[in-house]
């Protein structure tokens, strides 16, 4: 890849369950994806797929080198099989001056050791999908997702206790300590929420705030579907 700056491009290393998925959507969403693994099978595999696949040990900083590593602004760190080549790798690319590394996360412990490398984001693939699968099976969330510091925003059905009412007049915020950011109609499209907004028992309804709280508000305004 040589010593050129690649500052749209993303590097990826780890083509497993995760990585793979990964480098797939970013490459069908326009970015250029550099994939790394060190498995000659898999990046055989992935060659017809992605644009740029590459066998090398990214534990190596010669190695890295050699691809061009210190011109990415952002690499993916997807090691999913061991925690020593995760680190070396993510340490490798700090080393080389990477802006934004972004690694996967076996164990928390893992997590707290990148971190504390330097990493700029930690990912916790299964944690977060266990999390999010639960909250799902309670039956009350169509979707959620929880962001940083506890926050989350998930999609439900319209509870009885805002249908009918402007949100000026359910003042969900103040009953619930949650905001409705946005309202799907039946057969239509998600649509932004105002204060005169009317909400419908046939709609789908956005809300984010504190996690407890959307949790909590989930519980409480549980009607059956």
């Amino acid at each position: 890849m040589g010593r050129d700056r690649h500052p749209n491009a993303v590097l990826l290393i780890g083509l497993g369950r995760f990585g793979g998925t990964l480098a797939e959507t970013l490459q069908r969403m326009g970015h250029d994806v550099v994939a790394v693994d060190a498995n000659r099978v898999i990046v055989q595999e992935w060659s017809g797929t992605l644009t740029h696949v590459v066998e090398a040990d990214a534990t190596s900083e010669a190695a890295l080198r050699q691809l061009g590593a210190e011109g990415f602004d952002r690499a993916v760190v997807a090691i999913g099989t061991g925690i020593e080549a995760s680190l070396l790798a993510a340490g490798t690319l700090l080393d080389l001056g990477v802006p934004e590394v972004w690694a996967k996360a076996i164990t928390r412990q893992h997590g707290r050791i990148l971190e504390r490398l330097g990493v700029s984001h930690v990912v916790y693939p299964e944690r977060d999908a266990g999390e999010r699968v639960a909250h799902l099976l309670s039956g009350r969330l169509l979707d959620f997702i929880e962001f940083d510091k506890g926050f989350a925003i998930a999609k439900l059905r319209a509870p009885r206790s805002v249908c009918g009412q402007t949100m000026a007049e359910a003042l969900p915020r103040r009953r619930f300590g949650v905001t409705v950011v946005g309202v799907k109609r039946p057969d239509g499209e998600f649509g932004a929420v105002g204060s005169d907004t009317v909400v419908n028992q046939d709609d789908l309804i956005i809300v984010t705030g504190p996690t407890p709280e959307v949790e909590r508000f989930a519980a409480a305004t549980a009607r059956p579907a």
